[in-house]
């Protein structure tokens, strides 16, 4: 992203500013690889959405298809979850959809005001998006509430017929739920398996690009493969930790899988059997084996583990049975609960004591001084402007509008800028591919249907490579789901999503541009006291003898969890705080010294569980001691 350049200010009280830098646009557009499991939201989604549609065109009322794709757009959501988290997770999610309709709806019924629509429409989309970013709950995030919302505010509606309508949402929900669930009948284990296989191959990339660094190691190449296996193997325990094993053959196979997860967290500390380079294309080669017999859904691979190692294991079964007494599996835990337990990037792997989550963390993120609540006046005072500009323009119904400058906002100005940039290309694109289907969109409601199907399918398949080739299937799928209940001239319709793309985006961006979030910098500093904190623990813990057992290593490994956990939560706050345009200069100097005395601190702590003794032993920083961030005590 470019370094900061600082341009004045003062000391203390007066913090150092970060000077404007250029905005990307190659990287914007450029196309990445697809993701692994695209093909299973894109197949939950059409299945859940053609169920209900063609129920609705048996019955001759494709009027209510918005009602009902609400409920069965909520089977895009949980697809990383393992089947016991995701069948207590979809409810919520059904729940949440069915309570942001349920405000449209009303809202649309009791106020003629186009205005005040708008203006009620836009805070519901900033609770969207501060409630999908606090609970991490993953894509697509809030975009389909706040499309789904935005739409029903314009749709025309008696306050008698809404309790209908909501039964509706709710029995496509109800759908969406058993679409989600379906594929545990076939592959029950398949969400662990593929996040385990993933850590296998990320552990393998890291291999042999170590192998083709050199002795050193050093390289760039390497440094991101750490981090891809770090990411990875984090993510991977999220997920098997979810999986609840009451009976012995499920407590087998949820150890085999963490048996390899052991393994491919061993290539972090440089503790595999290629530790010295030689052997790790070989290392590499039999990590690949094993990921491709994990996903292919046979027999577990066997795999040996050192002393210590088992140790380890043993040590996540206490963790294991002390979540069971605290009831972490129990099927009736709220959405937040579940989803933030599932994310890879929040907080330890394992709950370790002390932990706060569940309904706190969402709290927290409406309370003053969240660095969520910045993002959230944005959508605000975003959608709202947007909205309200679109209607001085002459478009009547400017959801889009508000739907577009909603995507927009993302956690800083550069990503938002990059998110404006591919939503404008794919809209655009999007209504050429429309106008040029119109005569096939004219023919019926069935040929309708069916290109619904097919863009809603082609947007998951496209939307991981690059989110304005999403767009392109996004924009035309939207607008057959509102000319189902409302149709519109088709010179007037694309017209006025093309203005309102441009409006949304414009807004969107000058919105970024005013609420900078100036909260973010406070951020790295609050990280950098629980990476200190944490740092601190696990310096206390190697410098004790290791007693051996599954209670040391339980120990050793909360240790380890906090301390990644806090070194990845530092990471993602520099990311987000390095994106704005006008920021306080970042401790710099201080966060690279907090990684690399961090992640050395990893490497010893992972040697530990691995079996092999550290050969030195670190020793907190003095700051870090202190309790001090950037050399002023707290």
């Amino acid at each position: 992203m470019g370094k900061h350049v600082k341009v004045g200010g003062k000391r203390g009280g007066g913090a150092l500013l970060s000077g404007v830098r250029p905005l990307p646009v190659r990287s914007s557009v450029r196309l990445r690889r697809p993701v692994d499991i695209w093909h299973k939201p894109a197949l939950s989604a059409v299945v859940a959405l053609a169920i209900p549609d063609f129920t609705l065109l048996a019955l001759g009322r494709m009027d209510l298809v918005l009602y009902t794709s609400a409920g069965a757009m909520c089977a895009l959501y949980g697809h990383g979850l393992p089947y016991a988290a995701r069948a207590r997770t979809l409810p919520w999610v059904v729940l949440g959809m069915v309570a942001s309709l349920g405000v449209a709806l009303t809202a649309a019924s009791l106020i003629s005001s186009a205005v005040v629509l708008v203006a009620v429409a836009s805070v519901l989309a900033a609770v969207h998006k501060v409630v999908c970013d606090a609970t991490r709950i993953g894509p697509p995030g809030n975009l389909i509430f706040t499309f789904i919302a935005a739409s029903a505010f314009f749709v025309p509606q008696r306050i008698s017929e809404v309790p209908l309508h909501l039964v509706l949402a709710l029995v496509a929900g109800a759908v969406a739920w058993l679409v989600g669930m379906a594929p545990a009948l076939v592959r029950p284990r398949g969400p662990e398996r593929i996040a385990t296989a993933r850590a296998l191959e990320a552990a393998a990339a890291q291999l042999r690009a170590e192998a083709a660094a050199g002795a050193e190691a050093a390289g760039s190449a390497v440094a991101r493969a750490r981090q891809a296996t770090a990411a990875a193997v984090n993510a991977a325990w999220h997920t098997v930790f979810l999986v609840p094993a009451r009976t012995p053959a499920k407590a087998e196979a949820r150890a085999g899988l963490e048996r390899l997860l052991i393994r491919a967290e061993a290539v972090l500390s440089g503790a595999a059997d290629g530790e010295d380079g030689a052997g790790a294309p070989v290392e590499a080669d039999l990590f690949g084996q094993w990921a491709q017999e994990v996903r292919g859904g046979g027999p577990l691979p066997v795999v040996a583990l050192t002393p210590s190692q088992q140790a380890e294991l043993a040590g996540v079964e206490l963790d294991h049975q002390q979540a069971e007494q605290r009831g972490a599996y129990r099927v009736d835990r709220p959405l937040v609960s579940a989803v933030t337990c599932a994310s890879p990037d929040y907080g330890p792997r394992r709950p370790a004591p002390g932990r706060t989550g569940g309904w706190r963390t969402l709290g927290a993120a409406f309370r003053s001084g969240s660095p969520l609540l910045p993002v959230g006046v944005r959508t605000a005072a975003g959608c709202a402007l947007a909205g309200w500009a679109s209607m001085a323009l002459g478009v009547g119904h400017p959801y889009w509008a508000v739907v577009t400058a909603a995507s927009v906002f993302q956690a800083n100005t550069t990503l938002s800028w990059q998110r404006a940039l591919q939503r404008s290309v794919g809209n655009l694109l999007g209504l050429v591919v429309f106008a040029l289907l119109l005569p096939v969109i004219h023919t019926g409601h069935l040929a309708m249907i069916a290109l619904a199907l097919v863009f809603q399918f082609g947007a998951e398949a496209w939307i991981t490579r690059n989110y304005w080739l999403g767009s392109v299937c996004v924009t035309p799928m939207a607008l057959l789901l509102t000319e189902f209940g409302n149709p519109l001239p088709a010179r007037v319709l694309v017209a006025d999503r093309w203005i309102d793309t441009v409006v949304g985006a414009a807004l969107g961006l000058v919105c970024c541009v005013v609420v900078t979030n100036r909260r973010a910098g406070d951020r790295i500093g609050a990280a950098l006291e629980r990476t200190a904190a944490a740092q601190l623990a696990a310096g206390r813990l190697l410098a004790a003898d290791a007693v051996p057992g599954a209670a040391h290593a339980q120990e050793t490994g909360w240790a380890r969890d906090r301390l990644a956990g806090a070194l990845a939560e530092l990471r993602e706050a520099v990311e987000v705080a390095s994106g704005e345009w006008w920021q306080r200069a970042l401790p710099e100097e201080r966060v690279a010294r907090a990684e690399q005395h961090g992640h050395r601190t990893l490497a010893l702590l992972a040697r530990r569980l691995s079996g092999t003794a550290p050969s030195v032993r670190p020793v907190p920083e003095p700051a870090a001691a202190a309790g001090t961030i950037d050399g002023v005590r707290r």
